[in-house]
């Protein structure tokens, strides 16, 4: 069942209802369950990532997924295989002091940007935990997609 749906959310109709259904609805779920709940957790380790806006310098939240290495957290810029980077890639470079809240626990960060072979041993990692990275690193028309760690 798992895989299923993992394989759906990296199809193009899968990333459209990510981007115009679930992420509303985990902002919803996580502000009424007290940071407890977000529904792409069921499928695949998902957080919510507080940043500062890189033109704005406003707080931004959003859910995104994430893997472990050790005490670090790995956050794809994916975009869901667009041209461009997210905003949260872009806040991050410009502020890299974050907020990372799981299962209702916020931990601060600092970001910084894999490089190399480094980059190459977490994208494989990623790839692992969710197959549609490969799929969205086809579709970005030559943009390398960022790996950020967060320490």
């Amino acid at each position: 069942m798992r895989e299923c749906a993992v394989n759906f959310f990296g199809s193009p109709i899968g990333v459209e209802v990510i981007r115009n259904v679930i992420q509303p609805l985990d902002h919803f779920f996580y502000q009424a369950s007290g940071g407890q709940i977000l529904f792409l957790n069921f499928f695949v380790p998902t957080l919510m990532l507080t940043s500062t806006g890189a033109r704005s310098g406003e707080s931004r939240t959003v859910p995104l997924v994430y893997l472990r290495d050790g005490e670090r957290i790995v956050l794809i810029a994916s975009n869901y295989g667009s041209t461009k980077h997210p905003a949260w890639y872009h806040n991050l470079k410009a502020n890299p002091a974050c907020q990372v809240h799981i299962a209702g626990r916020t931990t601060t960060y600092r970001a910084r940007q894999a490089e190399g072979e480094e980059r190459d041993h977490l994208w494989k990692r990623a790839v692992a935990l969710y197959a549609g990275y490969a799929s969205y690193q086809n579709n970005t028309d030559g943009r390398i997609i960022p790996i950020m760690v967060l320490e």
